[in-house]
Formats: C-alpha cells, structure tokens, sequence
C-alpha cells in the first residue's frame, strides 16, 4: 500500500486539503460540522501522515479534532513550509496550491509523527466534542430568543448565551494549552 500524505491549509473560515499522491483535493469549513466530516474523510484515507501548518491559532482546534480522532498528526513550523516552497519556485500563493505544498512537504520531509498519549488524545476530543455541543447551544438559543415574545423568557434565554459565551474561550484555551503541550506540536522545531 502507498503512503498517503495529508496537507492542511488553515484559515478562518475553511480547511484546504490537498492528499498525496492521489491528487485528490477538497475544503471543509471550518467549524464543528466541518471538522467532523473532514476526520470521517480522513479516517477513509487511512494517511501516513496528516501536516497541518500552524498558522497563528486558527489551526489549534483542527489539530484538537485530528489528534483526538488518533490520526497520525504533525504541526508545522510555517517558516519551514515557506522555504520548502521556496526552494522548489512555487510562488503562487492560494489556500488549496498551500495545501498541496503542505502535502509535498510532508511527503518529501516526513516530519517525525510523535502520536499523542492516549489520555490526551481522549482529552482532546472530549474537548472538541464539547465546544462543538456549546455553538450548537447557542445557535439554538438565538434562534429561540428571536421566536419568543415573553421578556422574562427571552432575558432568560439571553442569560444562558451569555454563560456559553463565556465557556467557549475557556474550553479554546484548555484546547490550545493542549494542543501546544503535546508531542504532535512542531511549531518551535526548525529543521
């Protein structure tokens, strides 16, 4: 069987995905439902490696949703994808040309794959799965606090968004401390 490699280009609002060497290529959003889809994508693939670039924060909860799953992660310096682009000239600067030489680069790199610990990993997507509970929470509330004409309810329904609210940056940071602390981090690495 061929090694499959994975590169993952993160923005604010999409996941880039470029696999080789099949070519293939597809964009999930960025959110709950896209995370989902894409670990189901990528469990299919059976990868050899997945490199996700890190890319100021917005790549903690896809590397929360991938190492939680206990598919083979790595987090890459950017600095590094930079010069691997470099030297091969592609100048080119689009997400999914990003998530090709992402793939490249752990197709050629190989990065060492340093699995997450079990209890981390079980961490991690417990984390992931409540973050997920809590937007959805507050999707529906709002969309409850527009349908009802009662103030006392509605202050009630505006109160309990209030309190998600405010977990979500605490579970994000619990998420990123995670993240960050596990071996599957590269960022400060330069090779």
């Amino acid at each position: 069987m061929d090694a499959i490699y994975v590169g993952i280009d993160v923005s604010k609002d999409r996941l880039d995905v470029h696999v080789r060497p099949s070519g293939e290529a597809f964009a999930v959003p960025r959110d709950g439902k896209g995370l989902d889809a894409l670990v189901e994508r990528l469990r299919a693939l059976t990868p050899t490696l997945i490199v996700v670039e890190a890319t100021g924060g917005f790549e903690t909860i896809v590397a929360a949703a991938i190492g939680g799953a206990g598919l083979p992660l790595v987090v890459a310096n950017p600095a590094q994808i930079r010069h691997f682009a470099q030297a091969l000239g592609k100048r080119a600067k689009t997400d999914p040309i990003d998530a090709a030489v992402i793939a490249l680069f752990g197709e050629a790199v190989k990065p060492e794959l340093r699995r997450l610990p079990d209890e981390a990993q079980r961490v991690l997507a417990e984390l992931v799965s409540r973050r997920r509970q809590i937007i959805e929470m507050i999707v529906a509330e709002r969309q409850r606090e527009k349908r009802v004409a009662n103030a006392g309810i509605r202050k009630g329904i505006s109160r309990h968004i209030r309190v998600l609210e405010k977990e979500l940056p605490e579970i994000d940071g619990d998420i990123g401390t995670l993240v960050r602390g596990s071996p599957a981090w590269r960022e400060k690495k330069i090779c």
